[in-house]
């Protein structure tokens, strides 16, 4: 094995991948799929939402946040002061500094779970009308799931969207291994090259929601990953490597 494509952006801490070219003598390559992009006011407006209608947000993402507050200024809304943000992950929570003034009695997070989120709302938040921000195509249901249970009232809202990015110029088939994260990597490759054949080349399925997408698309999946044994997508690589060296 030779070539290595990762579809996502070169890593701040590129140590584990300089580790594995030294290694076995491999060559990495970073080159993401997909991006994100906020909706338009038009696409937004389709939805029939009106923010104003809703008494706290809940956010997932930071480009889901970033979209939020660009398409309010867009629109001219004006948040009111009183609103209440419940945020997956404290990531998520410090980002909404960079839009509002970070207060405690009105931003909550969780630690990454759909069932944090819903602890952090309890029964002293369980009046509020929630606005779940989402991206397109995304499944919220882990979550909305939870709040249905709690008899919360809420409606989801898509404010992001992905977006193919242009692999007309990469030769895929010069690959001897893909590493794809996300069902959209998927959407992505099939957009790109309708007529694509897997052959020889190795898929490393790197998360849940992307074993399904790859295996609808009839792509064969050599290693999934994470697992205890293999938490990150540079250790996963190491095993397979480790593993087929004759191969």
């Amino acid at each position: 094995m030779n070539k290595i494509l990762i579809s996502q952006n070169a890593p701040h801490n590129a140590a584990p991948y300089s580790a594995l070219k030294e290694k076995f003598g491999v060559e990495i390559d970073f080159k993401p799929f997909f991006h994100i992009e906020p909706l338009t006011s038009r696409e937004f407006r389709a939805q029939r939402i009106n923010i104003l209608d809703y008494t706290a947000i809940i956010f997932s993402s930071r480009h889901a946040i970033d979209a939020f507050y660009g398409l309010c200024d867009e629109l001219r809304v004006k948040i009111p002061e009183t609103m209440k943000y419940f945020c997956t992950s404290e990531a998520v929570a410090v980002y909404l500094q960079k839009h509002i003034v970070f207060r405690k009695r009105k931003i909550f997070f969780g630690t990454g779970t759909p069932q944090s989120v819903v602890d952090q709302i309890g029964p002293k938040h369980k009046g509020e009308k929630f606005l779940v921000t989402q991206s397109e195509s995304s499944n919220s249901s882990p979550l909305t799931d939870l709040m249905d249970e709690r008899g919360l009232d809420y409606s989801t809202a898509v404010f992001v969207k992905p977006v193919s990015e242009d692999l007309s110029q990469e030769n895929l088939s010069g690959y001897d291994m893909i590493v794809l994260f996300s069902p959209f990597d998927v959407k992505s490759l099939k957009e790109n090259y309708p007529d694509f054949r897997q052959g020889d080349i190795k898929f490393l399925a790197y998360g849940k929601s992307i074993v399904n997408a790859m295996e609808n698309a009839g792509l064969e999946i050599a290693m999934k990953a994470p697992s205890p044994e293999v938490p990150s997508v540079a250790k996963a690589i190491e095993v397979y490597l480790e593993n087929n060296r004759q191969a």
